[in-house]
């Protein structure tokens, strides 16, 4: 039986010391991710205030919402050209300053046209990073080993909406939106400073070392192997993964455009219980994700099958998502409609770390970049028409609350026919062996 460390390339020692770097710079990347995610919830805490100030309608709120998802999900299919251009060190600085940036414009001046061109810009740079945050993080963990770290990076996003919407919250109420928006900038580029002084790629990447060769190269595996893309893109895993986490995502960016909107306009609560409550679907969300990958990893590593673990599990937890949110409209009690949508979000959230694990497994490691890349810009995909289609169904509704009720149920829905897709395709040894099998380019 194959362990995980008959994986490992024997460069790699298992001492305490290379473990304690590995996930040091792993801490890294999830504040990077914590980071990216703020960015993001920053509009849907803004949303109030901004209606007020600007006159703006639930439409073009989410008119907003739909246009960053879609330079995101453009974006997101550059994280391959980019990983070539440059190093993982330079190409995330570049993205993280151009965050920072597309905060400011905002602050100076508060339009339509402004914020619409910004979330634009925020979108553009936020694409390729989900792929390449995944990627550099893979550099330090064995195959067996990265439904974790994976977990890990997909719950700080919950942390973002657990810790840092709580405290943009009362920045914003204390200071003003603006406000908001300098913080984030300024967390943005003190990130990239920590970065430049410590960052070093892991022993699990395609990087070349001063040698010459690589690690994976010193154990005898052939990290210069390329094969042909549609190779990949094409087989049931890749297809399933990306159907179920194109359903997730479309509901991940509905609960973050308007779900504040809801706790507040239309289910009652105030502004700073909403700001506060905004969490409660990432708590759900972080605590499964993380259990629910600890556990794959650990079943993974003593030989258990992936098919179960990183394709029946993610499918089953979407199933559970879409039925909880589709019943949403026949519950009359505002704190049953948060724990049906907080529960249902955590356990359809578990199907992104896993699902990102399961497409790692197949591609060869040259190619994972672009492979992740295309994978997660596809997922974006869902976020396209969700916020926007939102906001219309909200302002056609007799009233905020049966819009927003109606919405989540539309998209709970869409949820069951991707956890449907997943269940019967999603197969990541079988595939990793066609792919395995398919000649090289190279």
């Amino acid at each position: 039986m194959t362990t995980e460390r008959d994986l490992r390339p024997p460069t790699v020692s298992d001492g305490p010391e290379s473990r304690t770097t590995a996930w040091g710079f792993t801490s890294l990347l999830l504040l990077l991710y914590v980071i990216n995610w703020g960015d993001k919830t920053i509009l849907g805490l803004a949303a109030q205030p901004l209606r007020e100030e600007l006159g703006l309608t639930t439409t073009q709120i989410g008119l907003l919402g739909s246009a960053f998802f879609l330079a995101f999900a453009v974006g997101g299919f550059f994280a391959g050209g980019l990983a070539k251009l440059t190093t993982l060190r330079w190409a995330l600085v570049l993205l993280s300053l151009i965050w920072a940036a597309s905060m400011l414009p905002v602050v100076l001046s508060a339009t339509f046209t402004v914020l619409l061109v910004a979330r634009i810009v925020l979108g553009f740079g936020e694409g390729p990073s989900s792929a390449l945050i995944h990627t550099a993080a893979y550099t330090w963990h064995p195959p067996a080993r990265r439904g974790l770290p994976s977990a890990l990076i997909s719950a700080s996003a919950s942390v973002a909406k657990i810790v840092v919407a709580p405290a943009l919250a009362v920045i914003m109420a204390v200071w003003g939106w603006r406000a908001g928006f300098l913080v984030l900038a300024g967390v943005g580029v003190l990130w990239c400073g920590i970065w430049l002084l410590t960052w070093k790629e892991g022993p699990y990447g395609s990087a070349k070392a001063t040698t010459g060769t690589t690690p994976e190269n010193a154990a005898g595996d052939d990290t210069e192997r390329t094969v042909p893309w549609r190779s990949i893109f094409l087989t049931p895993t890749f297809m399933g993964g990306a159907a179920g986490i194109f359903a997730m995502y479309g509901i991940v960016t509905v609960v973050l455009t308007f779900l504040p909107s809801y706790l507040e306009v239309g289910l009652g609560y105030s502004r700073v219980e909403a700001g506060v409550m905004f969490g409660f679907p990432s708590i759900a969300g972080m605590g499964l994700m993380v259990l629910s990958s600890a556990i794959s990893d650990r079943l993974i590593a003593r030989g258990a099958s992936s098919r179960t673990l990183r394709g029946v599990l993610p499918a089953l937890g979407l199933l559970v998502c879409g039925t909880l949110l589709a019943i949403v409209p026949l519950l009359g009690t505002p704190w049953l409609v948060v724990l049906a949508i907080s529960v249902g979000y955590g356990a359809g959230a578990i199907a992104l770390p896993l699902s990102n694990a399961a497409v790692s497994e197949i591609c060869p490691p040259k190619q994972m970049a672009g492979t992740l890349g295309v994978f997660l810009a596809v997922m974006s995909l869902g976020g396209l028409a969700a916020p926007y289609l939102t906001g219309v169904i909200v302002d056609a509704a007799a009233t905020p609350a049966d819009g927003y009720a109606l919405a989540f149920q539309l998209f709970g829905l869409v949820a069951v026919a991707g956890g449907l897709l997943a269940l019967v395709s999603m197969n990541p040894p079988r595939d990793a062996a066609r792919v395995a099998a398919v000649p090289s380019k190279t």
